[in-house]
C-alpha cells in the first residue's frame, strides 16, 4: 500500500506518469495441482453446502528475540472452541504503513467457522513495527522481516509451532513474497502457500525505479523519516493524517471507494499514532522491505516451489496498473499451481472477504480433502 502523498524530492517529470487506473480480465476454472490453473472467481458466494458455525477468538503476545531486543508481537487465534483435531493456518497482513491483523479477521472467522470434513485453526500475526506489535527503532529491511517470519513459524514456543509441522501460510502483498522467499531457501516448510495480491516493489521504487539517483533520494527520505522531531513532522504530513489515509484507500488500496468506511480510516489513523510508527513505513516506502529487485527474480522465487509446495495466487482485477502487471507475470509461471483473479485491489482480503475466503477454502479442500 502506498501513501498517496507526492513527495517534493521526486522529479516532476516522473509524477506525470503515475497512474492508478484499473483494468480487468476474465478467466475460467478447472482444479489440479502442479499444473497452472487460471480461474475467474465468482462475485457471489454460495454457503449452502458448507454452513458456518460460531468461532472463538483469543489474542495474545509472543516475544520475538532479535539481537538485543525483546519485541512483543501481537497475534490472534480463531477457532471453533472445540477439542477436535484441526489444521493450522497462519495469516500474515500485507506490509504497509497501516498494516494490521484486522484485514484478515473476517476471512479467518469465515474459514474457521465452516462445517466441513476438516476443522481449521487460524493465527493472524502483526509484523514487528506494525499493527499492534511493538515498534522498536530497528534497521528494518527484507532480511529482518524474513528472519521474524522464520522465527515465528519455527520457534518451539511459537503459537503456530505444532508437533506434526502441518501449516498453511496465507500472506498478502510483500508478506506473501517474503513467505515464498523463505520457503524457497528452505527456512520454512509449509504444507502450502497462498499469495494474495502479491507484490515485491515498494510504493516509490515501483513508480520511480531504482537508479542511483533515486536510491540516493530514497535514502535521504528514509533518514529524515527516522530522525527525531523532523521525522515525526514529515511522517505526519505524508502518512499520519486522515486525508492521506483516505486518499490511498480510495485510490488504490480498495477498488470500490464506497467500501472505505469511517471506521477503517479512524482505526488505521490510530495505528499511525503509536510510538515508533514511522520506522517500518520509512523502510517500506523506499524499497528496503522489497524481497527481490526485479520481476525476473519475483517469478523465479515462485518457480523454485515447483513440485514441492502447492501455491495459490489470488490476483486482483482492480489493482493499480503497475502492481497488476507484476501479479499477471505469475499467471502461467512455474511453481504457481493455481491462479485466481478476484475483485478488489491491494487489500482484497478486507475489501472482499467472502470471495477471498471462498477461494482459500477451496484451496484448503484441494490440499486436505481430495
Amino acid at each position: 500500500m502506498a501513501s498517496s502523498a507526492i513527495f517534493n524530492f521526486l522529479p516532476s517529470s516522473s509524477l506525470s506518469s503515475l497512474s492508478f487506473r484499473n483494468s480487468r480480465t476474465h478467466l475460467t476454472e478447472t482444479p489440479n495441482f502442479y499444473k497452472p490453473l487460471i480461474v475467474k472467481a465468482s462475485t457471489s458466494v454460495d454457503y449452502s453446502s458448507s454452513s458456518l458455525a460460531g468461532t472463538s477468538t483469543k489474542n495474545n503476545n509472543w516475544v520475538w528475540k532479535y539481537k538485543d531486543n525483546s519485541v512483543n508481537i501481537y497475534y490472534e487465534e480463531h477457532h471453533k472452541g472445540s477439542d477436535e483435531p484441526c489444521k493450522n493456518i497462519l495469516m500474515i497482513p500485507t506490509i504497509s504503513d497501516v498494516s494490521t491483523v484486522e484485514e484478515w479477521r473476517s476471512v479467518a472467522k469465515d474459514i474457521t467457522g465452516r462445517n466441513g470434513k476438516v476443522n481449521y485453526r487460524t493465527t493472524i500475526v502483526d509484523w514487528p513495527g506494525l499493527g499492534y506489535s511493538d515498534r522498536p527503532k530497528l534497521d528494518y529491511n527484507a532480511d529482518v522481516m524474513e528472519k521474524f517470519l522464520v522465527d515465528f513459524i519455527n520457534d518451539p514456543d511459537s503459537p503456530v509451532n505444532n508437533s506434526d509441522k502441518d501449516l498453511v501460510v496465507f500472506g498478502g502483498g510483500h508478506a506473501a513474497t517474503l513467505a515464498v522467499r523463505a520457503a524457497k531457501k528452505g527456512l520454512v516448510k509449509p504444507t502450502a502457500i497462498a499469495s494474495i495480491a502479491p507484490t515485491w516493489a515498494g510504493p516509490l521504487p515501483i513508480v520511480f525505479g531504482r537508479d542511483s539517483s533515486m536510491e540516493t533520494r530514497y535514502g535521504f527520505l528514509r533518514g529524515t523519516l527516522r530522525a527525531p522531531a523532523v521525522g515525526w513532522m514529515m511522517y505526519n504530513v505524508l502518512v499520519s493524517n486522515e486525508k492521506s489515509i483516505t486518499s490511498q484507500y480510495k485510490s488504490h488500496v480498495y477498488a470500490d471507494p464506497g467500501k472505505v468506511t469511517p471506521y477503517i480510516i479512524e482505526s488505521r489513523f490510530a495505528l499511525t499514532k503509536r510510538q515508533g510508527a514511522r520506522y517500518v513505513p520509512a523502510a517500506f516506502l523506499t524499497g528496503l522491505l522489497d524481497p527481490v529487485k526485479s520481476r525476473e527474480e519475483f517469478v523465479q522465487l515462485f518457480a523454485e516451489l515447483e513440485g514441492k509446495i502447492p501455491c495459490l495466487v489470488l490476483a486482483t482485477a482492480g489493482s493499480p496498473k503497475r502492481s497488476k502487471a507484476e501479479m499477471e507475470a505469475l499467471k502461467e509461471a512455474k511453481g504457481v499451481s493455481k491462479y485466481v483473479e478476484v475483485p478488489g485491489a491491494l487489500l482484497p482480503q478486507e475489501e472482499c472477504p467472502e470471495i477471498v475466503a471462498e477461494q482459500l477454502y477451496r484451496f484448503l479442500q484441494e490440499i486436505y480433502e481430495l
